[in-house]
């Protein structure tokens, strides 16, 4: 026997397929709460997208309906009540998907409708079931062995055979990305100008640690072993990745610089110039896949006097230890993750090190900030796969995700109250975002400006690192800086942690200023805040879904996004491979 909860979601699903059905824009609308949203990846719009209000949600309503036909509404699992509130998880299929969505109800009405393509039919990843067979129990001769044909397909792709895609970008992102591919049939070259896989954590600071622990930060397919630490070191990072573009299979050109790109209209393809090995080779993929992370190049201000300094001056990204700087002084400019872990790395050494505060950072303790995580190791013993998690934070649209961090956030500030005073109280300026909508947002929004803390606040509450707040470098000199308010500093080292600039410069540099322009900016969602003008677009601008320049696509995030969003970019990228008609809305 039905519960009334459960009648009530199965009434909903079916009233609304029934919509689909008989083209009721109308009442379809009638459907939604006013201020409803309904996110879809890919099994309606073929993009990544949330519309907000009826108005909208009806305008994507009948635009879609007329090219995706979905039936098969199933709710699958337990119909959840949590006050007013009626949520299920449920499946449906389209005519080239299968499909999964989840459903949240107050009043009958819907307050959020969450749908997304997980496999499409007919090329479903090459996973459990359908893996391939390997060796053939019969007698064959010639017969190809693994190594053969894996040799084969290396000498070929690239050379004789052109790749489907092309990926720029051999960290996390593009390794993932390429396995997803690889599962899906589909002829994909990594490029990456590093020796080896994973030297994009290996080249990074000697003392960096993981920030998120080992239960989030699994790659597609292959999660870490059970006796991992919790926090695992950047240089086991790199070991992993290495090993997992082996037994992935991945076809990865390591000392390979991508120089130049250029798409050509005539022939719907990619002209794309490597330099490997002292070779130069041309590769004429469909598709270009930027995956470099979500920053862009380096960002070091222009400081009068830089060239006068008798010490080192450098970057973040160049800085690997404090070892050589014991018993001397240092300044790092910043104040979010690597100055706060530089800073450390070089008190750590021995170094006297001073931090120059320039504007306000949002703080966290690390066993807050982690204590409300869903990836634990209580969700794995419960037999809640990771996946699951990942699908679950995706169903919640950006906008409700904002409001309800503002509250999380609020109880934070209260609960570790403490803790900020004596930063504050040591003049360290503290923030909660422009919004007060908390680390997650700020990440959505410009993907910095926050410390997620391992002790370096308490060494500058001890006064251990020196902190100077609201000043800015007026200039350097032969043995120091000028700050603002025309105090000095001495110094034998300088390091810039000041971030990067955005995404889309790699493309003024690869391709050409006008495609970067039409393109436009990358990441942030409108927020309207510092560094993400708006308005408000609800959605990670050009991120795993299609840009405004043909066949070119943005792969980034971190381990958590990389992995769910890769799904969602291989899928589009087979689908097109496979001439499956993908009509994207708007």
């Amino acid at each position: 026997m039905y519960r009334l909860e459960d009648k009530q979601a199965k009434r909903w699903l079916s009233e609304f397929g029934k919509c689909l059905e008989t083209r009721n824009v109308e009442r379809a609308e009638s459907m939604f709460a006013d201020t409803g949203c309904w996110r879809d990846l890919l099994s309606f719009s073929w993009n990544i997208m949330t519309v907000t209000g009826k108005e909208d949600i009806g305008k994507m309503f009948k635009e879609t309906f007329s090219r995706i036909n979905a039936w098969g509404w199933k709710i699958e699992g337990d119909v959840i009540r949590n006050g007013e509130k009626l949520s299920c998880w449920f499946t449906f299929e389209t005519e080239v998907c299968l499909c999964k969505g989840k459903l949240t109800l107050i009043d009958d009405r819907c307050t959020v409708l969450f749908t997304s393509a997980m496999q499409l039919k007919g090329y479903e990843e090459r996973t459990l079931t359908r893996r391939k067979p390997g060796y053939i129990n019969s007698v064959v001769r010639d017969r190809k062995t693994w190594l053969d044909c894996k040799e084969d397909e290396e000498g070929r792709l690239g050379y004789s055979e052109q790749p489907y895609v092309v990926v720029v970008g051999g960290g996390q992102c593009g390794i993932g990305l390429a396995a997803r591919l690889r599962m899906l049939g589909v002829p994909t070259i990594v490029i990456d100008k590093n020796n080896k896989p994973g030297d994009s954590w290996r080249n990074r600071y000697h003392s960096l640690y993981l920030r998120n622990t080992v239960w989030q930060d699994h790659l597609p397919y292959l999660e870490f072993p059970d006796n991992w630490p919790i926090f695992m070191s950047k240089d086991k990072m790199g070991d992993w990745l290495e090993m997992y573009v082996k037994v992935m299979e991945v076809n990865y050109w390591t000392s390979s610089v991508c120089t130049h790109a250029t798409y050509i209209q005539d022939l719907n393809k990619w002209s794309i110039e490597i330099e490997r090995l002292g070779e130069t080779i041309k590769l004429t993929p469909k598709h270009l896949v930027i995956a470099t992370g979500m920053s862009g190049y380096p960002k070091i201000p222009e400081i009068t006097g830089a060239d006068l300094f008798n010490g080192v001056i450098c970057h973040s990204s160049s800085f690997m230890n404090g070892k050589d700087f014991a018993g001397r002084r240092a300044v790092v400019v910043g104040s979010n993750n690597s100055a706060h872990d530089i800073c450390m790395d070089l008190w750590e050494q021995g170094c006297e090190v001073t931090m120059l505060q320039r504007s306000s950072t949002l703080v966290v303790r690390s066993e807050t900030f982690l204590s409300r995580s869903k990836y634990t190791q209580e969700a794995t013993d419960s037999g809640i796969k990771t996946a699951d998690i990942d699908l679950s934070g995706a169903a919640i649209p950006y906008n409700i995700m904002r409001d309800e961090m503002t509250s999380v956030w609020a109880e934070i500030a209260e609960q570790d109250k403490n803790y900020y005073k004596r930063l504050s109280d040591k003049g360290f300026l503290l923030s909660f975002g422009e919004d007060l909508s908390g680390l997650e947002m700020m990440y959505m929004y410009r993907g910095s400006g926050y410390y997620i803390d391992v002790g370096a606040t308490e060494l500058i509450v001890q006064g251990k690192i020196g902190l100077r707040s609201a000043v800015t470098i007026e200039k350097i000199n032969h043995d120091g800086i000028v700050l603002s308010d025309g105090s000095e500093l001495g110094a034998n080292l300088i390091v810039f942690a000041t971030g990067y600039e955005s995404m889309d410069t790699w493309i003024s540099k690869l391709i050409s200023e006008e495609v970067a322009t039409k393109v436009g900016r990358c990441w942030g969602l409108g927020s309207g805040t510092k560094y993400d003008p708006g308005p408000w677009e609800g959605e990670l601008r050009n991120m795993w879904k299609p840009t405004p320049q043909e066949g070119l696509w943005f792969h980034g995030g971190g381990l958590t996004q990389s992995r769910l969003y890769s799904r969602y970019l291989a899928m589009q990228l087979k689908a097109r491979m496979e001439n499956i008609p993908t009509p994207v809305y708007r």
